[in-house]
């Protein structure tokens, strides 16, 4: 059977780019059958990195078949994958995440997670000399994988195995490095064709804080203006978003790329207690600005408190 190779839902870059990065090598180097899969629309900078290097959108699924063998990348909670992943054959798992938990396996797998910036930078490591085989197009997603994840080495989980992949991948194709993260974030910056709601659950994922469910959403970009002249309509969609998703509140931070620092949408009491206590920040109005904060791995998530 053809080994599906998938990342999270509200794929991103580094979730749409690491599956085609590990089936080309699945196919081409280790002689298996595998097929790169999207559990949903991936956003304007991956399908920007796409469009780009000629790559060929994968095939979006909404679940996949038991005992499907599958390969899940940039992810191991059991909440961002399908909704039969535990009756898959679960074949291995390559992330850069915390470890989660709750998902099962048929028999020993493959696991590899590491404490850096992008999924691709482990795989580029796992690859190994094969990288020579690499076509061009694989290797561009690679390159904008790595600058995505790390906003162009600005994110606080950015290593110097992250900086010197990124380096030597920009060299091979000829990239300057600036000038093609430019290009990418002006994509990932262009969300005006989307709902409120899409953009809430765009790149979003859900924590429980005691027995508070919320969905933390961020939003990238280098015109954080085009966001937040929206902010009215998207703290009235948050409550909606959150009874359909299952959650108690929607959490919106605006990541601002070039000045380093967040943007955290306040659309009642709740959010305003969760800001003060997570982040010590004292809210006047209906957003606050949180100085250097970049990560949602590292910055946000590890500080959410009531």
């Amino acid at each position: 059977m053809t080994t599906l190779v998938f990342g999270h839902k509200s794929p991103d870059t580094d979730s749409t780019g690491s599956p085609i990065i590990w089936a080309w090598y699945l196919n081409q180097i280790k002689g298996e059958a595998a097929k790169p899969v999207l559990l949903g629309e991936p956003n304007t900078e991956a399908a920007f990195m796409l469009k780009r290097w000629g790559l060929e959108m994968p095939e979006i699924i909404a679940d996949v078949a038991a005992d499907t063998p599958v390969v899940i990348v940039d992810t191991n909670n059991p909440a961002e994958l399908p909704p039969g992943i535990n009756g898959a054959d679960i074949r291995g798992i390559i992330d850069h995440h915390k470890l989660v938990g709750g998902l099962e396996t048929k028999g020993p797998i493959e696991i590899r997670m590491e404490p850096v910036a992008c999924t691709a930078t482990i795989m580029w490591k796992m690859i190994g000399k094969d990288m020579a085989q690499m076509p061009e197009g694989v290797k561009g997603a690679m390159l904008s994988c790595i600058l995505s994840d790390t906003l162009e080495f600005r994110s606080p989980t950015t290593t110097q195995e992250d900086k010197a992949i990124a380096s030597d991948l920009a060299k091979e194709l000829g990239v300057d490095i600036s000038e093609y993260a430019a290009e990418l974030f002006a994509a990932k910056s262009d969300v005006s064709a989307f709902s409120d709601a899409a953009l809430l659950r765009m790149d979003s994922k859900e924590y429980a804080v005691e027995d508070t469910k919320f969905r933390v959403s961020v939003l990238e970009t280098t015109s954080p203006k085009m966001v937040l002249d929206r902010k009215a309509s998207l703290m009235e969609s948050m409550s909606t978003v959150a009874a359909e998703d299952g959650v108690d509140q929607v959490l919106l931070f605006v990541v601002d790329i070039l000045n380093e620092e967040a943007t955290l949408l306040v659309p009642n009491d709740l959010v305003k207690k969760l800001a003060k206590a997570s982040f010590g920040a004292e809210v006047t109005g209906d957003t606050v600005v949180l100085p250097g904060v970049m990560s949602r791995k590292k910055q946000i998530i590890p500080n959410l408190t009531l």
